[in-house]
């Protein structure tokens, strides 16, 4: 069989012209846009590129986007500080530390420093905790936005045996909750896992976010099975490329992402939901409107 893609650029631009109509109607009645600050610590340039596409997302819907690009050496109070007067204002709806942060910086206490109903990205054990719950408010944007599109299959996920093929705290971890809450039975596979290749040939569905170029064999994906490629991975040659290889798994699967246009586009659309969401349900008394 010949798998159908799963078009996340097509999905995260539908996803961003209903964000922007109604930050739209916002404006209309009067409310304040949403704002978010994105902090920036030194200049990886990876980073860098992830920074200026969110900052470019959120003018295309009307997001009020600070920038704060700090230093590589600035010390770990001194961010907490920035962090802890923008939990205090109240027209910062969001708050987006780009991570990795240097060496220095305990990126976890980084994280708890930010208020739980500012956690755009959804990493902060509060959102974690109510995830685990079943009760979730802010959640990590990349689990959350394969979600969405697992939502434009069509296909009922209650019952499927699910994969995750990664444990980060990120993807992984979430994405196994995600999972649970849709009614899934979820394996959770990570670099102590024995036999990778039996575990991923009963998924149903796939979800693989290990960050290894082509980690996945095509010929280990069940026939029909839902394919979610978390993975970007740069070749030598500058192209990008998923942990799954591509061509003889959508041979097999019934549905895949394609890497660049899977996932990707969706984290940073599910980044402006967030925000929006948190305007709306989470901060509307501190809307002067």
């Amino acid at each position: 069989m010949s798998a159908q893609i799963i078009d996340g650029t097509q999905i995260a631009a539908r996803l961003r012209r209903q964000i922007t109509e109604k930050i739209a109607r916002r404006l209309r009645e009067g409310h304040r846009a949403p704002g978010l600050a994105v902090i920036l610590v030194g200049s990886d340039p990876a980073s860098e590129i992830y920074v200026r596409n969110k900052r470019k997302a959120c003018a295309e819907v009307g997001i009020v986007s600070k920038a704060y690009d700090l230093p590589y050496n600035i010390g770990q109070a001194e961010l907490i500080a920035l962090i802890e007067r923008l939990n205090a204002d109240p027209d910062i709806d969001g708050i987006l530390v780009q991570l990795p942060l240097p060496p220095h910086i305990d990126t976890e206490t980084v994280i708890e420093a930010i208020r739980p109903d500012k956690d755009v990205d959804g990493f902060h054990p509060y959102n974690i905790g109510r995830l685990t719950v079943r009760l979730p408010l802010l959640r990590p944007c990349t689990p959350h936005g394969v979600m969405t599109l697992l939502r434009h299959i069509g296909r009922p996920l209650h019952g499927l045996e699910a994969v995750v093929v990664g444990a980060s705290n990120i993807v992984g971890r979430p994405m196994a909750l995600e999972l649970l809450l849709a009614g899934c039975t979820v394996t959770v596979c990570h670099r102590f896992t024995r036999d990778l290749a039996s575990h991923v040939n009963r998924a149903d569905l796939l979800v693989v976010a290990a960050g290894k170029p082509r980690l996945i064999t095509g010929s280990w994906i069940k026939t029909g099975a839902i394919v979610i490629d978390v993975g970007m991975n740069r070749q030598p040659d500058g192209r990008l490329c998923g942990d799954v290889e591509f061509d003889t798994a959508a041979a097999r699967a019934g549905w895949i992402t394609p890497v660049p246009g899977g996932v990707g586009p969706m984290t940073v659309a599910t980044l402006l939901e967030n925000t929006v969401y948190a305007a709306e349900e989470l901060h509307r008394r501190a809307d002067p409107a």
